[in-house]
């Protein structure tokens, strides 16, 4: 049975708990950047009073095009996020795509994501919960954009009996024709009713799939971020980055540094209201 709440280094997730959030840049693009990004969103974090997850990726391998920006690749991403841990004090989190990565990925994470083009592949989500479990982490699944809401019961039942009862299951939006992506909020409880939290990636679920890069609609993020909040969501993955435009990935996605504090103070209070509307029934 999975646990609810979660904990991630004394940070929990879970039903009537205040929200998590886990934020960062796409990808690891310096390490300058990505300690800068860090300290601010731990600033952030620590004048807000809630609970925070650093998140980048040290490989975007699901890229449009060949000659895209991948990262720094497995050893010097995992270096760099260590870095992040010591300086921020923040917990990390990232993304795996292959078996063999999910061990020295999860010596450093404290979350380790499984992309949601992977998270039917039994190999990758049984190596990442065998190795989340030896060191004390947390799986995320991300519900894949082709897999109905009630059939993430098998992902979350692959963790268990791999030995790992702390999981996240993360709704990024369902594929609708051939270039958009929506969210069908009513995901949000049929996911929650496994047992485990449930995180609304907003950044992701804004995407426009297609063409030669991926395009997206950032405009919509509070949009998107509010609705699930209101229906009940336990965290908040964003991606963010001090100049979006200029990002190295998924820049159209991301939401500017700057306007992370206001968002996240929005969502916070409308968190609070809808706890205390459960309380009421």
């Amino acid at each position: 049975m999975p646990n609810n709440p979660i904990s991630v280094r004394g940070r929990k997730c879970g039903a009537g708990l205040p929200l998590l959030f886990i934020a960062g840049p796409c990808v690891i693009e310096s390490e300058e950047l990505v300690l800068s990004v860090a300290q601010r969103l731990a600033e952030i974090a620590e004048q807000l009073s809630l609970p925070l997850v650093f998140k980048s990726s040290f490989d975007k391998a699901n890229r449009t095009s060949i000659h895209s920006y991948r990262g720094p690749g497995l050893q010097k991403g995992m270096e760099i996020l260590a870095k992040v841990k010591e300086k921020t004090g923040l917990p990390v989190t990232t993304d795996v795509h292959e078996a063999s990565q999910a061990e020295p990925a999860a010596q450093v994470c404290d979350i380790l994501q499984i992309p949601a083009f992977l998270a039917r592949q039994t190999d990758l989500v049984q190596a990442v919960a065998e190795a989340t479990a030896r060191h004390g982490g947390v799986v995320n699944v991300k519900k894949p954009q082709f897999v109905a809401p009630e059939d993430m019961q098998h992902a979350v039942n692959k963790c268990v009996e791999s030995g790992n009862e702390n999981i996240l299951l993360t709704d990024r939006g369902s594929t609708f024709g051939y270039g958009w992506l929506v969210n069908d909020m009513r995901a949000i409880p049929t996911m929650q009713k496994f047992g485990t939290p449930v995180i609304i990636d907003c950044t992701h679920s804004v995407q426009r799939p297609g063409g030669k890069t991926t395009g997206g609609q950032r405009e919509m993020i509070p949009t998107i971020a509010r609705a699930a909040v209101a229906a009940g969501c336990d965290g908040v993955f964003l991606e963010t980055h001090p100049d979006p435009d200029k990002a190295l990935s998924d820049g159209p996605n991301m939401l500017p540094l700057s306007e992370v504090p206001r968002f996240m103070r929005q969502l916070q209070r409308l968190r609070s209201l809808v706890n205390e509307m459960a309380n009421e029934s």
